[in-house]
């Protein structure tokens, strides 16, 4: 995780919040960086983790937690991590064997008409749903991300349908957390898409939009981050306003600074 990432959300592995629904949005720029960032960050938590990875395999986000100093495999051979690798499951529907008698696969809508999620939803809900045995904290279901399930087809209601009731599930009933990746343009003319994260924006209670900068590529200024944190009625016109902040991704960290105050423009 990145420490001055959890500075700027006021945020800390002992005491994670509870309830919350996290969009991760990225424009002209790529914003992995943050589902790296939370990934790790509920892990240290210890917190239960269903992570459903539609982008890279397994060995790619092991990798990239391993230099932010928390290890996958340990998480998912001691039942804290949940990891549906989206590729393989897809290779495995298309051009893979048939599944076993009373195996479903969560992605089975690719291999049938229309698109609902309902198979993904039961695998989050069993994935996350406590056990006498369980000694974690509050479950957290993240997705990396939204964006390919409309590129397979799915429809845009039903993937709100699908965060509907993970909501209602995770967040509601369980005290957990949902933080979900999704790719936006601002001259898009995907109206699924923009469906999608318009009304997601509205539903999050914390908003993290990454974008590229309007000047173009910059070595030492890698983009700029918008911070939107929603809170009561009462002060929800203050805290609505964006935070904004530059920032730098190294190779185990991410620094930020103040537009306009990196040392490579002073």
């Amino acid at each position: 995780m990145f420490a001055e990432l959890n500075e700027l959300l006021n945020a800390s592995p002992d005491r994670p919040a509870q309830g919350t629904l996290t969009l991760l949005r990225d424009t002209r720029t790529d914003g992995s960086f943050l589902v790296h960032h939370f990934l790790s960050f509920y892990l240290r938590a210890g917190c239960k983790v269903c992570f459903v990875a539609l982008v890279q395999s397994f060995s790619h986000y092991n990798i990239i937690a391993q230099k932010l100093g928390v290890s996958l495999t340990t998480a998912k051979d001691r039942g804290q991590l949940v990891f549906l690798e989206g590729l393989k499951s897809c290779l495995d529907l298309l051009f893979g064997e048939e599944q076993h008698v009373g195996q479903t696969s969560p992605l089975q809508f690719i291999s049938k008409e229309g698109s609902n999620l309902k198979t993904m939803y039961e695998f989050v809900r069993t994935s996350l749903m406590p056990s006498d045995s369980d000694s974690w904290k509050c479950p957290v279901l993240l997705v990396d991300d939204l964006s390919v399930l409309l590129s397979l087809g799915v429809k845009a209601v039903d993937i709100l349908d699908f965060i509907h009731y993970c909501r209602v599930t995770v967040c509601s009933q369980l005290k957990g957390n949902i933080v979900v990746l999704l790719h936006s343009n601002d001259e898009s003319e995907d109206e699924e898409n923009e469906l999608v994260v318009n009304s997601l924006c509205h539903q999050s209670n914390l908003i993290l939009w990454a974008e590229g900068l309007a000047t173009g590529f910059c070595k030492d200024v890698h983009g700029q981050l918008k911070i939107i944190q929603k809170g009561p009625s009462a002060l929800r016109t203050e805290r609505n306003l964006p935070r904004i902040y530059q920032y730098k991704i190294q190779d185990k960290n991410v620094t930020f600074f103040a537009r306009g105050m990196s040392a490579a423009v002073l």
